[in-house]
């Protein structure tokens, strides 16, 4: 046998193109996800503000946003997301509930429903990547994210205000339990066509 044909073979030769290949792969990745995180970003920083104020806490579509987001990202990419809205709160761009922002808002006394967030994305996301197929896991999961949501906002509102738990709990979280659990309903049936769609696409893997 011809050694040196066999490894003069095209098959056998690696170029610079494609050495080169799995680089140019994974930096299209790179700027996919961080274009689909700003994406998701952008979409929560429009559906935050929208409110209609009911009391301390007003009605918000800021929890929907947050599903769809870890819907179309994950959870890793989609808490990201959340955090990153909430930098841009902070910083005082008018993204949350009726068009405010700044620190002002974020530590005030309804803050810990923003900052409530953050864990919510991480357990609605884990049961979303984990259970992939099985819809009553997400709302499962999105259901508890929201409790330690609730738990988070109410006391951080009654230790801000100086409200009774009791008192905090019925300004900030029983006026919004009927509502906040038709937008997981909503979310889900959005949220994995969204996923599906993405995925078809190519605009994001969720392998992990």
């Amino acid at each position: 046998m011809n050694t040196e044909a066999v490894n003069n073979s095209p098959d056998r030769v690696t170029t610079p193109e494609k050495a080169q290949a799995p680089e140019k792969a994974a930096s299209s990745e790179k700027i996919r996800t961080m274009a689909m995180i700003a994406v998701m970003t952008a979409v929560v920083c429009i559906l935050g503000p929208m409110s209609v104020p009911i009391g301390p806490v007003p009605i918000s579509l800021t929890p929907l946003a947050v599903f769809l987001c870890v819907y179309a990202l994950g959870m890793k990419n989609g808490t990201l997301a959340i955090c990153l809205y909430l930098l841009i709160g902070l910083v005082g761009l008018p993204v949350f509930s009726g068009y405010t922002g700044g620190p002002v808002k974020l530590f005030g006394p309804t803050g810990g429903y923003l900052i409530g967030f953050v864990p919510m994305a991480l357990i609605a996301g884990w049961f979303i990547d984990r259970f992939t197929a099985k819809w009553y896991l997400h709302f499962a999961g999105m259901f508890t994210g929201l409790w330690v949501l609730y738990g988070i906002g109410t006391l951080w509102l009654s230790r801000q205000a100086g409200m009774t738990l009791a008192a905090a709990f019925g300004a900030g979280v029983a006026p919004f339990i009927l509502l906040d659990t038709l937008k997981i309903v909503v979310g889900i049936l959005v949220g994995r066509a969204l996923r599906k769609s993405l995925a078809a696409a190519g605009l994001v893997n969720y392998r992990d």
